[in-house]
């Protein structure tokens, strides 16, 4: 499976309006149900620095009329561009949660 990570730093006047675009990804996709891939979004403690991973077939997520509008604008709000990386996980682990 592949996996690809991409990390970039927004302005800090862009973060929220950059979390808000994510999220309206989420929504859709939530909405559409997509198969075929998993797709995380998280901000670093800084609030400006964003890595995104996605696991699988990462085609079906351009096609998100949602992801389209966040990407056509990221480059905007960025001071570091995003930089795209195969990732490979050495190990994972999920504990159960009370």
């Amino acid at each position: 499976m592949s996996r690809i990570m991409v990390r970039y730093r927004v302005r800090p006047d862009a973060a929220a309006e950059n979390e808000r675009l994510i999220g309206e990804v989420f929504e859709e996709l939530a909405a559409e149900q997509p198969e075929g891939f998993t797709y995380q979004s998280m901000v670093l403690s800084d609030g400006v620095t964003f890595v995104h991973v996605v696991d699988g077939d990462s085609a079906a997520l351009p096609t998100s009329a949602a992801f389209q509008r966040f990407a056509s604008t990221v480059g905007d709000r960025c001071e570091d561009p995003p930089q795209q990386t195969s990732v490979r996980i050495v190990g994972s682990y999920e504990g159960r949660t009370a």
